[in-house]
Formats: structure tokens, C-alpha cells, sequence
């Protein structure tokens, strides 16, 4: 048997085809666009989902037929609290408002105030990124689209619709939306009261490692497949990088340097933290739970930087010739699109603080990778707050490929990071994992190992880590000054 994942991301759909010995035979990827009509907006439109998925089946396909052929089983992994609105034809109603979208800021204080056990229900302070706020902003500035609305879809449910025919979702995605009753697994009724909704507008909810639709025969049949795949529910993104990773065991912990940036670490309950915006969201795996402190403009803020200073981002790390030795005299705060962890405000900007005429490119670089890795410590310490400190973490997305990112993320967080070349595959391979599952029945702990072999370790270097505290007290003072400019 083989088993595919496919990763509804932000910047791309990737997919990988996987063997029954968890071996990758074919990855492929499509890229994917944003639209930002208005300020703090952000949109993709559902269409371009399908095209790029079946462009990356294809793509597999093409790289290993036979194995393609006998795919048993297809995992879904997605970008989380996207609102996708659709009418009684289950055609999209408007473009998806994604999760880096802040426009509902006055919705979430509605929405607080209107239901008062909401972070006890979900165990979630609201933020503008997740969906329920964007419901109440459509309700207010877009009625003719709310009173058609007849279901209200996560990107990866989407996704499965157009597939399978089947409305479906999973705990880890569920949690995101702010409907969910977070200890129960279950929609909460008076959540979507809140939001003018009820549990017809919500597609079935099942946990990750089960079965979730089975693709169209007319649709199988055309990508080539002997049988239709079986669909299991899947995860959101950094739940399926959890599965990929084997972080599924209480207390074990990754960092995701992706788009956004997420510390993550396992729980083996409901333990929410929402007065310093950490996310309690369920894990994938029945039974399991997990929090995050989330980042909004991780390696975003390096792409950023590449398109400022006209420099691929190869380039630009390039130039810094490896390890690190001490602070940039600049600083960086890293509020492109807003922050989460700790402060849940979208309107937070970026900005460069001690230019000079003598400031080079590659000081400006290494603040870019700095105050990223000083927003992760924000997170983390808002994560250790009050509970047992973090001992290590593995690490993956895009931004994790860089051994001086890498470096400079272990000395400022003073923890130990270990990177896995088997990781690379991140949440597709975690989706694939999950597909596995529902199709087998076997147990997650016989599936979800962690990464073997030889893993690269960043240690944390004691006078760095000692040079990036002391910044990193500096770094907060100019990160002041960005609330004060909102």
C-alpha cells in the first residue's frame, strides 16, 4: 500500500506519496497567490486550492506510477481558520478570508462580550485570525453574503468537499475556529449562537486518524487511481507537523519556522492559557491536546526582507558567512502582519530601530532573523509561564533549513534545537501518517515515531545566549514603540 499527504498551506499546496515503510517515492508542490484588497485583508480564492492540488497529484503521478496507482489512503493537512462561506450549491460565496486576515478586531470584543465563557468554552482568548470573528465582520459589512451562507468551511474541508463530496472536519482544525468546546471535541452551541450560526452551518466533526470520505469514483478514475483513495480527517498544519515529527507523547516539543512561526508542545489534557493569547487547541490524535505560542511573520519577514532589499533570500543569509558571534547592532520587530502570542493585536507593525550611515545590508539581515527568534522568546516564555520550562525542541519548515537561523533561534531561546533531514517533508508526511491510520487501524504510536538517524543539533553557546538576553531586554523596549505607533 501506498498513502498520499497533501498540505493546504498559505504560499503553496504540497503533496507527498508515501510507502507502507514510510519511505517518500515523489513530493511535488504548487505555488499559490494572496490578495490583499484593503489594509490588514487577506484572501485566497478556493478554486486555485483544487487546481493546485490536482496539478500536484498529477505531479506524483508522473514520478512514481505504480505506486500512485495503489494509493490506499490520502491525508489532508491545511492552513488553519480560514472562512470559506458557501451557498446552498456549496459554491464559495467570496474569496476565503485567511488567517493572517486582522480586519475583525471589533468582532472578537463582540463576541467576548456577547458569550461570556468564551475562553473557558474554547480555551481561547478571540483573535481576529480565527474564524468566528470574520463571521460576525461578513454578518456586519457583507449581509447579502451571510444570509445565503448555508455552510461555513475550514481550506482543507473545502478541499475535501470538492474531492469527496463530504463536509467533514477534524478536532485540531475545529479548535481553530472558535466554535469548538475545546475539553468536550464536540461544537459548542452557545459559540455559535454568538456568531448569529448553528451546527447546521458546521460540516461533521471526526478526529484525525479516522475515516473522512473516500474520493469521487469519476474523480479517481480520471487522476489514475486502481480504487478510490479513503480519506482520513487529517490536521491542521502544525498538528500534521506534530504527527510527522512524533510529537505526540505530553511534553514533547517542535518549533515550526514557517510563514508564521509556532512553538508547540504536547499536552495530555485541556489546558488552556488564554490570558497570554497561548492557543489550547486539541491535537489530532483522540485523546490529545496541545498549545502554541504563534508567531504571524516568521520566515515571512525574511521573504519580506529579500523583496525590500531586491536580494533572494539565499543571498541575503549567504552574506552572513555562517555563525553568528554577537547581537546586530540593529534591531527588528517583526510585526508584519500583526502579533498573536503575547499580545493579540493585528495592528502591530514592523520596524527597523538603530540605523546608521554605517548600517550594511547584512546587519539589517541578521536583525530580521533576531527579532524573529526574539518574538519566539516572547512565546515561549509565555508558554513556560507558570508550568514546566521546555527542555528541547525539534525544528522544521522552510526558515529551519538555515544553520544560521537555526543557531541564532538556540542562543536567544537558550534551548537545544535538533533538525532532521526525514522532517523536511513537515506536514504532508505527518497527513500521509494520518492516512495510514485510517485506513489500517493501527495504533498512533506504532505509526508516528519520531525522526530516526543522524539529526543536525543547535546548542545554545553560553556567552551568546547571555548577549541575546541582554538584547533581547532592549528589543522589548523598541517593541513598545510599535504598540505606541498602532
Amino acid at each position: 500500500m501506498s498513502f498520499i499527504g497533501i498540505d493546504l498551506g498559505t504560499s503553496s499546496v504540497k503533496a507527498v506519496l508515501v510507502d507502507d515503510r514510510q519511505r517518500v517515492l515523489a513530493t511535488a508542490a504548487r505555488e499559490l497567490t494572496i490578495t490583499r484588497p484593503a489594509p490588514l485583508w487577506s484572501e485566497q480564492a478556493p478554486a486555485d486550492w483544487v487546481a493546485a492540488t490536482l496539478e500536484t497529484l498529477r505531479r506524483l503521478k508522473d514520478t512514481a506510477p505504480e505506486a500512485f496507482r495503489r494509493c490506499a489512503g490520502i491525508g489532508l493537512s491545511g492552513q488553519m481558520h480560514g472562512a470559506v462561506l458557501l451557498d446552498a450549491r456549496d459554491e464559495p460565496l467570496r474569496p476565503c478570508i485567511l488567517w493572517n486576515d486582522g480586519r475583525a478586531t471589533a468582532e472578537c470584543a463582540e463576541i467576548e462580550t456577547g458569550e461570556p465563557a468564551s475562553r473557558a468554552i474554547t480555551g481561547n482568548i478571540a483573535m481576529p485570525g480565527f474564524t468566528a470573528p470574520k463571521l460576525l465582520w461578513v454578518r456586519k459589512h457583507e449581509p447579502d453574503i451571510f444570509r445565503r451562507t448555508r455552510k461555513v468551511l475550514l481550506p482543507k474541508a473545502y478541499l475535501r468537499l470538492v474531492l469527496t463530496g463530504d463536509a467533514i472536519e477534524e478536532m485540531s482544525d475545529a479548535s481553530g475556529t472558535l466554535w469548538l468546546d475545546t475539553g468536550r471535541r464536540d461544537w459548542s452551541d452557545r459559540m455559535l449562537a454568538a456568531t448569529g450560526l448553528d451546527r447546521s452551518h458546521m460540516p461533521a466533526l471526526v478526529e484525525g486518524s479516522q475515516a473522512a470520505g473516500r474520493m469521487r469514483p469519476e474523480l479517481a478514475r480520471e487522476l489514475g487511481f486502481d480504487a478510490p483513495p479513503l480519506f482520513a480527517g487529517g490536521a491542521g498544519d502544525n498538528a500534521a507537523g506534530a504527527v510527522g515529527l512524533g510529537a505526540v507523547d505530553p511534553g514533547s516539543s517542535f518549533l515550526s519556522l514557517g510563514t508564521s512561526g509556532v512553538l508547540w508542545r504536547t499536552t495530555a489534557g485541556f489546558e488552556p492559557r488564554a490570558g497570554s493569547a497561548v492557543h489550547a487547541f486539541c491535537h489530532a490524535l483522540p485523546g490529545r491536546w496541545h498549545q502554541m505560542s504563534v508567531h504571524l511573520s516568521a520566515a515571512a519577514s525574511l521573504s519580506w526582507w529579500s523583496s525590500m532589499s531586491g536580494q533572494s533570500e539565499a543571498a541575503l543569509l549567504g552574506e552572513l558567512g555562517g555563525q553568528i558571534d554577537r547581537p546586530s547592532p540593529v534591531i527588528f520587530t517583526p510585526y508584519l502582519s500583526g502579533e498573536r502570542t503575547p499580545h493579540n493585536d493585528p495592528q502591530l507593525r514592523a520596524g527597523f530601530l538603530g540605523l546608521g550611515h554605517d548600517t550594511d545590508r547584512k546587519a539589517m539581515t541578521r536583525a530580521v532573523l533576531e527579532g524573529v527568534a526574539f518574538a519566539f522568546r516572547d512565546g515561549k516564555e509565555a508558554l513556560e509561564d507558570g508550568t514546566s520550562p521546555i527542555g528541547e525542541a525539534m525544528a522544521i519548515g522552510g526558515g529551519a533549513r538555515s544553520d544560521t537561523w537555526l543557531a541564532i533561534l538556540a542562543d536567544v531561546l537558550n534551548l537545544p534545537l535538533r533538525r532532521y533531514r526525514q522532517a523536511e517533508a513537515g506536514a504532508a508526511f505527518g497527513a500521509a501518517r494520518l492516512a495510514r491510520l485510517a485506513c489500517t487501524g493501527e495504533s498512533p504510536e506504532a505509526v508516528c515515531a519520531p525522526p530516526s538517524g543522524e539529526a543536525d543539533i543547535f546548542r545554545p553557546h553560553p556567552d551568546r545566549a547571555a548577549a541575546y538576553a541582554e538584547r533581547h531586554a532592549l528589543w522589548r523596549r523598541a517593541a513598545e514603540v510599535s504598540h505606541a505607533l498602532r
